[in-house]
């Protein structure tokens, strides 16, 4: 039974463990993983996903690439450019699933990088990670994690442990 237990909670550790690198890894190389919250950028990036975005020069961007800008403090956006203002430093954006260009012009100030990779349906999970529930969530399964990892050794000893065990061999 403790063999069973022991193999099912790595296996869960394991998950966990994948799932937290995934969304707290990217930070170390500088790459900001966002949730796709909107159908604007179909097929591209589908809601759900979960877009990597690396910091890039405006001045390296060109017409046709995916950019993701700021439009307020703290709302982001990811749209394709289509076309560029390089005397006022704006881009003109539109997402690929729109039949017009965004409104407003985006400038270089709000540009914070291009998409390098998304993964589907993982941005539905980190956008709930960062909800408050999601928060609480995520703190008490670490300390349920804690607990598991170390229960088999607050049970008891293992029988190979139990010296009464020993004397009956």
């Amino acid at each position: 039974m403790k063999k069973i237990y022991t193999i099912a909670s790595n296996i869960v550790l394991g998950i966990v463990a994948v799932i937290a690198l995934l969304l707290l890894a990217p930070y170390i190389f500088g790459i900001t993983p966002l949730a796709v919250l909107s159908g604007s950028m179909e097929p591209t990036y589908h809601v759900g996903s979960l877009i990597y975005v690396k910091a890039v020069d405006p001045a390296d961007i060109e017409i046709g690439d995916p950019v993701t800008f700021k439009i307020s403090e703290n709302t982001m956006v990811t749209h394709r450019v289509v076309a560029i203002d390089e005397q006022n430093n704006t881009f003109e954006t539109k997402g690929d699933a729109n039949n017009t260009s965004d409104g407003n012009a985006v400038t270089y100030d709000n540009v914070v990088g291009e998409p390098i990779f998304s993964i589907p349906g993982l941005g539905y999970l980190a956008a709930y990670a960062s909800s408050t529930t999601g928060r609480i969530i995520v703190i008490t399964l670490i300390i349920a994690m804690l607990i598991l990892a170390f229960l088999p050794d607050m049970i008891g000893p293992s029988e190979k442990d139990d010296p009464e065990n020993q004397m009956k061999k």
